[in-house]
Parts: structure tokens; C-alpha cells; sequence
């Protein structure tokens, strides 16, 4: 996975550099205010957990890696200025590591639904290749709890949280009205998170990495 992100942040390099040269191509529609997107992809979503800890028993939770399909809606207010949002909600796998316990306690399962409304600064709109950067809020809902698989863990739930968000991309313009689209986000999230009705709590730093593929399509 490390290197899918490594191929797709230098890809972003690579077209960044064609668009600075080609900012005005024939044959291609480019970015227009009042433009509206729909995109249709896949995400993976790659936890980073980057510290937190457990209360009572030390250690911390760890979150797995898990993909999802992903839709995602843009709306561009000049040729340069667009906020985007995602819907997508994916299924991890939590366990508790180095804890007093002296083995990896598993927690089951829980879904995630992390909502993200990112403003993106397109800087070659008129480009087929066309980069952006941006940054936003994030807001996520933590449900669907269950697949507990250790005999001493009866309840756990994860505080929903807000985070903050950083995001670059590529669309790449395949005919006047369909785009392909690549995008990496990272999510500063630190929920807090309860074992057995709160007898052990914890901070959960996940700070995820979101990288994304779609196929988009222009109104």
C-alpha cells in the first residue's frame, strides 16, 4: 500500500509539471464556475495509529486498514474554486495492543461513516491534466459495533469526533463531460473510545491516510 501512495503522489508531480506547460489545450472543456461532479470510485482508508492510550491497563487501540466504495459530489464556484464532499462508510477491525493484559485484546468491529467537506484551489483549470490541493472539516460516526472475539470484552463504543483535513488530487479530463480522478486525504481524528460501559477508556489517535480512484462525471 505504501507504495500505491508513493505512485500516486509522484503521478500528481509528474501531471502538475504537464499542466503548468499545457494550461490552455485544444479540445478541452476545462473547469467553468457553476460546474457540477459527480464521482463514482473506491478508497482505501489506512489508519495511522499514531499513539493514543488506555486507561487502567496502558497500551493502545489499533484500527485496521479497509476499503469501501465511495461517492463524492463537487461544486465548482469559480473555474479555480470548488468544495467537494465524500460519502463513503467502511468496516474496521479494532484490538488493543501492549497493554497490562500481556496479549492482544480484541474489541470486534465497527463501522465508520467519515462525511469530509474539503475547499480545493484548482490552479490550471484549463488544463486536461489538472491538480488541486485543499484542506476542510471532517466529522465522523462511529456505529455498527460487534464480532467481539475476546471473552473479557462485553461493550465498546467510539466517541463520533470531528476532524480537520488536508487534501490533494488529480482530475485528468477524458471528454468534455467525464473526468478520472485520484485523491489522497489525511484526517487529523483523535476520537475517545470505552470498554465495558466505560470501566476502560481510552484516546484513539487514528489520523487516517484516505486514498481514492473515481471515474466523475460533469453536469
Amino acid at each position: 500500500m505504501g507504495k500505491m501512495i508513493r505512485s500516486v503522489l509522484g503521478g500528481m508531480a509528474i501531471a502538475a509539471s504537464l499542466a503548468g506547460a499545457a494550461m490552455a489545450e485544444d479540445g478541452v472543456r476545462g473547469k467553468q464556475a457553476g460546474d457540477f461532479v459527480i464521482g463514482l470510485g473506491a478508497i482505501g482508508v489506512l489508519p495511522a495509529n499514531s499513539g493514543g492510550d488506555i486507561s487502567s491497563i496502558g497500551g493502545k487501540v489499533h484500527a485496521s486498514d479497509s476499503a469501501s466504495p465511495q461517492l463524492d459530489f463537487t461544486y465548482f464556484a469559480t473555474p479555480n474554486i470548488a468544495f467537494n464532499l465524500i460519502a463513503a462508510t467502511t468496516q474496521h477491525d479494532i484490538d488493543a495492543r501492549g497493554s497490562a493484559a500481556g496479549r492482544t485484546l480484541s474489541l470486534g468491529h465497527v463501522w465508520a461513516l467519515p462525511p469530509t467537506l474539503t475547499m480545493q484551489y484548482h490552479p490550471f483549470p484549463a488544463s486536461r491534466f489538472s491538480p488541486y490541493v485543499g484542506a476542510g472539516i471532517n466529522y465522523t460516526w462511529f456505529y455498527g459495533y460487534g464480532g467481539h472475539r475476546d471473552a473479557i470484552v462485553n461493550r465498546v463504543r467510539v466517541d463520533s469526533a470531528p476532524g480537520f483535513a488536508l487534501v490533494a488530487g488529480l482530475d485528468y479530463e477524458i471528454a468534455p463531460n467525464w473526468l478520472a480522478n485520484i485523491d489522497v486525504k489525511k484526517i487529523f481524528l483523535r476520537p475517545t473510545a470505552s470498554v465495558n460501559s466505560g470501566a476502560i477508556n481510552a484516546r484513539v489517535n487514528l489520523d487516517p491516510l484516505i486514498v481514492g480512484a473515481s471515474i466523475r462525471y460533469r453536469f
